[in-house]
């Protein structure tokens, strides 16, 4: 079973990614909620997920933090890693992908095209 793990520490945000991403859940894909960085760590040694969605202002460890440790560690699968934050300065950006991010997409987004690129990582088509 594929599995998508949603990284925020702001219940709203978790929540509305959540229920964004249900059609995903009814093509029998896991939806995984860390409520923090270091949290996220254990769930993704655990369940190994395909895709995170990961934000970057987080207590604990902030996203940049936890995208590196999760992109330096050989023995795991490595995920498919969405940066999804507020922050839309481009020294952010080029910080997120220094860290090992796949993708950088700042809030507010577009749901469809969040959908779409879900789709085309997962390999999933929701029609």
């Amino acid at each position: 079973m594929k599995k998508i793990l949603i990284v925020d520490d702001d219940p709203i945000i978790r929540n509305l990614l959540e229920q964004i991403l249900e059609p995903f859940a009814e093509k029998d894909i896991e939806i995984l909620i860390a409520e923090n960085g270091l949290v996220a760590l254990d769930i993704i040694k655990e369940k190994q997920p395909e895709l995170i969605f990961l934000d970057v202002m987080m207590p604990k460890m902030n996203g940049f933090e936890v995208c590196q440790k999760i992109k330096n560690n050989p023995t795991d699968k490595i995920p498919y890693i969405i940066m999804l934050t507020a922050k839309g300065q481009e020294t952010d950006k080029e910080k997120a992908k220094a860290s090992g991010a796949d993708c950088y997409i700042t809030k507010p987004f577009n749901i469809n095209d969040l959908l779409n690129k879900v789709s085309e990582i997962l390999q999933v088509n929701l029609n």
